[in-house]
Parts: C-alpha cells; structure tokens; sequence
C-alpha cells in the first residue's frame, strides 16, 4: 500500500497578500504650479486690459492753444491803431463769416482807411487750429503766396512781402494761432462806370504798423 510520502522537515510561507478593490488613498497634494502662472497671467491680461480701456476713454486735450480762443467780435479785437496812424481814418467795411468747429475756428475783418472809395484797404484773418499742428506748412504756405521776407520777435514764426510796394502782406504763426494781414490799394469806378483815380499812398516801411498792430492783436486775443 502506497502511503502519502512523508515531508522532511517544514517550510513555512508567508500569508498570502490580501487583494482589495478600494485603490489605497493618495497623500494630499497642492494646487499644480502651471493653474497658479495661468491664473495670474488672465488676471494681468484682464487688468491691463480694464487699464486700456480706461485710457482710451479719456478724452484728449488737444494741443495746448496758449490762451487763444475763438473770438466772433473779431472787427472790434483789431484795433489797427498803428495802420490808422499811417493811413488816416479807420472805416469798418464788414467782417467775414465767423467759423467755430471742433477742429478749427476762423474770424475775418476787413478794413478801409481815409477814403470808402479810394482808400487803402486791409483784410485780417485769425486762425485758431484746434487739433493739428500748422507749424510744419506755415513756411511753405507763405512762400506759396509770395511772402518771403522773414521777419523775427513776431510769434514763431512770421514772414513779409512788400508787393512792390503796392501793398503789403504779413503772415504770423504762434503756437497754433495764425494770422494774416494784407493790405492793397484800391481804385474805384462811379456810377456811370468811369475808374476813380484813387490818390497816391506811401507804402514804404508800412510793415512797421503792420507788425505793430499784429503784435497787439495777438494779446488781446490771448486775454
């Protein structure tokens, strides 16, 4: 009779491992650096963004004008003393359309002395640009009319041109206000159409009233 074979000796194992189905829980852990760097990056984006759109609803000043302003009684801020000195009796002949716009304003004035008929005349434009700078074409602008000579100590810049002495033309730029004089010689015709000999003017020097009457002009505008 075959019997079960004996062992010799004993081994012992180890239990075997329990299995579970519940995984072990996990160690805690922070929030993962990247969520933080892309965190702060959406919250700058956003704040920078809400600075943009702030600034941009600013509205912008504009050029600084230097005390000028527009001035629709513009006849009666040209005083012309010194023309009127040189030329005889002042007589208002009217004023131009009067221009007040966001980006610009625009006064006119014409001026006859002696004589209605026959008297030298001048015509005084005032410029105010309120938005673009006139520096940069003031030059050009002048030597396109025939004004070359400079002229220095009137705003920024000013320029003259005698017109053979038939007249005279002054042009003045300062800061963004410009201005411009010119005065010319007139004949007249009667009522049956004949010309009216208009009497001689001495037009020599006139740019000195001429640029005596710019420079108080321009600070009475700035008051």
């Amino acid at each position: 009779m075959i019997s079960e074979p004996e062992f010799v000796g004993t081994v012992e194992f180890d239990d075997p491992e329990v299995l579970s189905e519940t995984p072990p829980p996990r160690p805690p852990r922070g929030r993962r650096p990247w969520l933080w760097a892309l965190g702060g990056a959406v919250l700058a984006s956003a704040v920078w963004g809400g600075g943009l759109y702030a600034y941009g609803q600013k509205e912008d000043p504009g050029p600084d004008l230097g005390g000028y302003k527009p001035m629709e009684d513009f006849c009666g801020a040209a005083k012309l003393k010194g023309l009127s000195g040189a030329l005889g009796k002042r007589i208002d002949g009217g004023f131009g359309p009067f221009l007040d716009e966001p980006a610009i304003s625009e006064s006119s004035c014409q001026i006859t002395f002696a004589s209605v008929d026959t008297g030298p005349s001048v015509s005084v434009t005032y410029t105010l640009h309120k938005v673009t700078d006139p520096g940069p074409e003031f030059a050009a602008r002048a030597q396109q009319y025939g004004v070359l000579q400079k002229v220095d100590g009137v705003g920024e810049q000013a320029f003259f041109d005698d017109e053979s002495g038939q007249g005279g033309h002054l042009r003045v730029l300062d800061g963004q206000a410009e201005f411009d004089l010119q005065l010319y010689t007139q004949g007249g015709h009667d009522e049956n159409g004949k010309p009216i000999d208009a009497p001689q003017v001495d037009l020599s020097g006139i740019d000195v009233p001429m640029i005596q009457d710019v420079l108080a002009l321009m600070k009475a505008l700035r008051k």
